[in-house]
């Protein structure tokens, strides 16, 4: 591919990554988190920043705005003591003895299902399951289904509270499972709403008496602090906290009880950057950690949600040694890439003694002659010898080879950009909207198993036909698939590398829904709800020019991230590069990343 077309191209992918990120955003369709709607008119990118570059969650912003104003009302009603919480009834499923304990290192997500915004919950609990799944097996059930004695069953137990229960909305949590909270000895993580409501069921003297600060007289706006706090400090750390106006659910402040109660420990603390004050932002306090926020929403590399994902090691992993690996891999190479530059990249990585990938595309389309004078054109890696030769000459110093899709395009539309390799998305239908945001579209029409089967198969075929090894690890073009085309890529792959979406409906086992969706990334290898090892991508790329409302990314902001990730205590800062780009500024972030105290080590070392 000419030079130009493939800076564009990149630029592209990278924003997209950059939107997945924002799906991340969980509930709260922060940038990362929340996505979960649909993309109507996105507000800033939901998280992708971390994940990719695509903007929109599956949540729509008026979704996400909507959800976080009722909760700060119902805050402001409960600290006026006029919000009334209706208890969840005795069930026969609550008070049913509890299943055998499974083996080995295991977690229970339990998430909130009911309210307007209830779907919000599974959303959220698919980002905490596959952090978990990093440790061990982890089921995830609605908090509602909770069943007397189910968390002295796991090693661990997290409980992510995204309905404010009250008013119009009874509470659903179980008052089992809010005695069983106060009387196990096992790690209990609790993140975001309803604390309150368990220290009144329990007895507000007696939650007090165990963790020592109490949550009935704790609120998400302190001193008019909601939307100001913007950075967490965490381990050494200094962790961004991005939220725009109006989607910030704020951060609880929790009320110390002080002389004569236990000693709370303040694990992270949040800042307010109008008046400087600092407030606890996560606390440990006997087996109870709580978090004030559910900070999937608005997450990008450098994030607070780095601090969560440690702080999973506590409770599932306590014993864990301290480590911390980069990876880097080379991103889309198709039959188009110029081999003198395949041949310096492979040249610098193997005299710095650097394990790499190689993120091939075996197919080459430009079904509309956008990049060759109007006259189609399709080129095969068997068709690229000299391609070839170079990406046999990178495998022998070093490399490991990826599969990045078929042809990293969809038929001969825009998608959104050009239909050409490269350029566009390959399992997913997105658009540019008229202030230059990447929009979900959804799954193409005729997305289905054999669909994406057939794809697959072309592609392992094509490397076949070049003389190539079979790939074993698959990259997801622009990051962005349905929840049949990853299980597809699960049954051919030992792993994907890669930031990734994921659909309503995935946990609870009914139709998934593909209009509503978080983006996701991480900073270890998991297995993920799809049951596929996820390998990690979690500090994005170089990027020198901005693009669809995305900054441009330099090697000081990807150094910069991965020192944020040194909080995670075995994290990775992995990372991926366009070979067209000069070998200089890879050479700035190697050497950055390496000073910080990163060990590069190759792509299937990643799941050890």
């Amino acid at each position: 591919m000419n030079e130009m077309r493939g800076r564009s191209g990149a630029s592209r992918i990278s924003l997209i990554l950059v939107l997945v990120a924002a799906l991340l955003g969980g509930v709260s369709l922060s940038t990362g988190a929340e996505a979960a709607i649909a993309v109507k008119k996105p507000s800033p990118p939901h998280g992708l920043t971390g994940v990719g570059s695509a903007s929109l969650s599956g949540v729509g912003t008026t979704d996400l705005k909507s959800w976080v104003s009722s909760r700060l009302q119902a805050d402001v009603q409960r600290r006026a003591g006029k919000l009334t919480v209706s208890p969840a009834p005795l069930t026969a499923a609550a008070a049913a003895a509890p299943l055998a304990a499974p083996t080995g290192t295991s977690a229970l997500v339990l998430y909130d299902t009911t309210g307007p915004y209830g779907y919000l919950g599974e959303l959220y609990a698919m980002a905490v399951a596959n952090l978990a799944g990093h440790f061990g097996t982890v089921t995830s059930k609605p908090v509602s289904a909770y069943t007397a004695g189910l968390v002295d069953q796991y090693t661990a137990t997290v409980y992510i509270g995204s309905t404010y229960y009250g008013g119009s909305i009874p509470d659903a949590v179980p008052a089992v499972f809010y005695q069983d909270a106060l009387k196990t000895t096992k790690p209990v993580s609790w993140v975001g709403d309803n604390i309150w409501n368990m220290a009144n069921a329990v007895g507000i003297e007696a939650f007090k008496q165990k963790y020592g600060w109490d949550p009935t007289n704790s609120f998400f706006e302190t001193g008019g602090s909601v939307g100001n706090i913007t950075q967490v400090a965490y381990k050494n750390q200094t962790l961004t906290r991005k939220i725009p106006t109006g989607f910030d659910g704020g951060v609880l402040h929790p009320a110390l009880s002080g002389a004569g109660y236990p000693q709370v420990t303040e694990l992270a603390t949040a800042t307010d950057a109008n008046s400087g004050a600092t407030s606890p932002w996560a606390v440990r306090s006997g087996n109870l950690t709580y978090v004030g926020e559910i900070p999937f929403t608005y997450v990008s590399e450098s994030d607070r949600v780095i601090a969560f994902e440690d702080l999973l090691f506590d409770g599932l992993a306590p014993a864990t040694t301290e480590r911390h690996r980069a990876f880097v891999r080379l991103e889309d190479i198709s039959p188009k890439a110029d081999p003198a530059q395949l041949r310096a990249m492979a040249d610098y990585l193997y005299s710095q003694k650097i394990p790499y990938g190689i993120n091939v595309i075996p197919v080459y389309k430009d079904p509309k002659g956008v990049y060759n004078g109007g006259r189609a054109e399709t080129v095969t890696l068997a068709q690229a010898p000299k391609v070839v030769t170079e990406l046999k000459y990178m495998l022998a110093h070093g490399a490991v080879l990826m599969n990045h899709g078929y042809t990293h395009q969809y038929n001969n539309v825009n998608n959104p950009y050009t239909g050409v390799t490269g350029d566009d998305f390959e399992f997913f239908r997105a658009h540019v909207d008229a202030a230059d945001n990447v929009i979900y579209d959804g799954p193409p029409a005729e997305d289905s198993t054999l669909w994406a089967q057939s794809r697959v198969t072309s592609a392992l075929g094509a490397f076949a036909a070049a003389g190539l090894p079979k790939p074993t690890l698959w990259t997801t073009p622009h990051y962005a698939a349905s929840a049949t085309d990853y299980r597809v890529l699960g049954q051919n792959y030992t792993a994907r590398l890669e930031r990734s979406l994921y659909f309503a409906g995935t946990l609870s086992g009914g139709a998934v829904n593909a209009s509503r969706y978080i983006g996701q990334f991480f900073p270890y290898a998991v297995k993920d709800v799809y049951g596929t090892t996820v390998l990690p991508e979690n500090i994005g790329n170089y990027e020198p020019e901005p693009f669809n409302n995305h900054p441009a990314r330099l090697p000081a902001d990807l150094i910069a991230s991965a020192k944020a990730n040194l909080a995670v205590r075995d994290g990775v800062a992995s990372f991926f590069y366009h070979p067209y780009y000069a070998v200089d500024p890879l050479k700035q972030t190697v050497d950055g990343i390496r000073a910080l105290g990163y060990t590069f080590v190759g792509p299937t070392e990643l799941a050890q």
